[in-house]
């Protein structure tokens, strides 16, 4: 079957984004089609779209962004026993998320939660279960910790804090302006400091901080070093200012500190099923119980992704961006 998608020819600015028709191969065993009705936009879709994210090797539709999903399963694979055609679901990809039909994994399919549209839905996948892994498998954090989350106004970070604030004895973030700052706060940061007039590390200096996550890197890396306690876990999901910095390892050592990080798009689909059972046992919960609330910025039709990328590269947005195909297909 044919299916329309947003795609790029060339690497380049927002405008490079068109769409056109591409014919999907057929539904494997273990795989779900998916009628989409909103696409979430990340910004790895922007490192992608730049050149500096490709798709992992080998993938179908190398040169269509898109990560998370949210529609009605059309049809299942002969080896899919969950699911059935009409199921309303929500789903993580390794790209390709640009589209009106796609096809996944099954086992990468979570149940849409009732209370929530179709936008709020397909804002959960690559925030939740980076979140979950990043800070509370990887991190660690446990409750009576206190955590520091980097860029609180993102998917991510909004994640992390409202998820967070259900654990930890103490929520930190830092956001760029005094009207992000105070969302953060509304959502359940304890403290939100404002890192466009204040210097983080002076402003937290005498408080204790457990578990950070950063997606900045550069000259944050340093300042996270010294604000964490001893036995304190410094999380990388990004390093959006810098990559390359100079560890102290005597530092490192002295504090115990653990230094990790990961990236979610090339994970193997058996970790990425695992993954997905973690968060439904875990974070699904919270949505149903409306203690966790995704935040969306902005719905976009599909016809101005242009507009909508254009929004995320702004940095003034808070919260996600969702492209609609509803009016598309």
């Amino acid at each position: 079957m044919k299916t329309k998608v947003i795609h790029y020819q060339e690497p380049g600015n927002p405008s490079v984004l068109v769409q056109s028709e591409v014919v999907l191969p057929p539904c494997r065993e273990n795989e779900v089609l998916i009628r989409v009705i909103s696409s979430g936009i990340n910004k790895p879709d922007i490192f992608q779209r730049k050149g500096h994210y490709p798709a992992p090797p080998g993938f179908f539709l190398p040169q269509v962004p898109g990560l998370e999903v949210a529609g009605v399963i059309e049809q299942c694979g002969s080896g899919v026993s969950r699911w059935k055609a009409g199921d309303e679901v929500c789903a993580l990809l390794a790209g390709g998320g640009y589209s009106a039909y796609v096809l996944v994994d099954s086992r990468h399919c979570l149940p849409k939660p009732l209370s929530l549209s179709f936008p709020e839905a397909a804002s959960l996948p690559e925030t939740t279960f980076t979140v979950w892994h990043n800070l509370f498998q990887r991190g660690k954090l446990k409750k009576g910790e206190a955590v520091l989350i980097h860029g609180g106004s993102g998917g991510i970070g909004i994640t992390a804090l409202q998820l967070a604030s259900l654990f930890a004895s103490k929520v930190i973030t830092t956001a760029g302006t005094p009207q992000k700052c105070s969302r953060c706060l509304n959502l359940g940061a304890d403290i939100a400091v404002n890192y466009r007039t204040e210097d983080f590390e002076e402003v937290l200096n005498d408080i204790s901080i457990d578990v950070i996550l950063d997606s900045i890197g550069g000259s944050y890396f340093d300042k996270n070093m010294n604000l964490l306690n001893p036995d304190g876990r410094l999380v990388y999901i990004n390093a959006v200012s810098g990559s390359e910095v100079n560890l102290n390892i005597g530092k490192m050592m002295v504090k115990r500190i653990t230094i990790t990080g990961s990236t979610l798009r090339s994970r193997d689909a058996d970790f990425k099923a695992e993954l997905a059972s973690q968060v439904e046992e875990n974070v699904w919960p919270f949505i149903e119980s409306k203690q966790f609330v995704p935040v969306i910025d902005t719905v976009f039709p599909v016809s101005e992704v242009v507009e909508a990328h254009r929004l995320m590269e702004s940095g003034t947005h808070f919260g996600k961006i969702v492209i609609d195909w509803s009016d598309s297909i």
